[in-house]
């Protein structure tokens, strides 16, 4: 049996009734609490953000082949890796064709403890980065394409560490309002993804990165609201079904795993 024959049927959450109650509250929200984290952040509030602020990232960039080996041999069972659209149905509209894919070891601070144990050391190594709040292998396959969005918050910051890197890199853009950027293997793209921004792999070759999501830097205020507002997201229908599905996922990779060794 292959791993694609691994598919994990789907589901219908229990929690359906409270999504339009929690859109109207978040749509509500989302201007107040992006004004909060634009006056009092630490860091600029630009679309594309300086490495310099965020420290940590060395460490990570020491170890970049070795995160992206991690990635490779993940990418040996790359059918049992979940769609995005599948972990969350929520992003159906920006991963709808399914070439968006994502193995998560950390997500919204749940931590998926089969996958940190796949990637020990990217594990080892996310864990220390402070602020974290989520963390995982984005593949984006040939020819995929993210449509025009944005992120939920400005109290988050997105960080993509380059691990394995289409050869003609500039056809693998992503356009962030009116800036176009290219991943390049062993570099960092941290942005703002409050602001508009789309994806395009105009190539013939997969491209995988290490996205990692981060608190932005804030003052005493800042901080404290941006913390009660991933509270209330942590603990929303939308990632908690999704959590539901990363475990269905898990079994799926598990018995990928298994027909190999047999």
């Amino acid at each position: 049996m292959s791993s694609q024959d691994q598919r994990p049927p789907s589901t219908t959450s229990k929690t359906q009734s409270d999504r339009p109650l929690v859109i109207r509250v978040g749509k509500r929200l989302r201007g107040t609490m992006n004004r909060i984290s634009t006056d009092q952040s630490k860091i600029p509030t630009e679309p594309v953000l300086p490495t310099s602020a965020f420290p940590w990232t060395g460490g990570l960039t020491d170890k970049w082949q070795a995160i992206a080996d991690e990635a490779a041999a993940i990418l040996r069972h790359r059918d049992a890796v979940p769609p995005l659209r599948e972990i969350s149905p929520d992003h159906a509209r920006i991963a709808g064709d399914g070439n968006w894919r994502s193995f998560f070891l950390i997500g919204y601070g749940y931590e998926v403890a089969e996958n940190c144990a796949r990637a020990p050391v990217t594990a080892e190594l996310v864990r220390r980065i402070p602020g974290l709040n989520s963390a995982f292998f984005s593949i984006l396959e040939p020819g995929a394409k993210i449509p025009r969005h944005r992120g939920v918050t400005r109290g988050l910051v997105t960080c993509h560490l380059g691990l394995i890197v289409p050869d003609r890199a500039e056809r693998c853009t992503m356009q962030l309002e009116d800036i176009d950027l290219h991943w390049q293997a062993g570099k960092w793209l941290i942005f703002d993804d409050s602001y508009f921004h789309q994806v395009h792999n105009a190539t013939n070759q997969r491209r995988v990165i290490l996205l990692l999501q981060v608190k932005r830097p804030m003052r005493l205020l800042g901080r404290l609201a941006n913390d009660l507002a991933l509270w209330g997201i942590r603990r929303s229908p939308f990632v908690q079904d999704a959590r539901r599905n990363l475990g269905m996922w898990e079994e799926a990779y598990r018995q990928a795993e298994q027909n190999e060794a047999a």
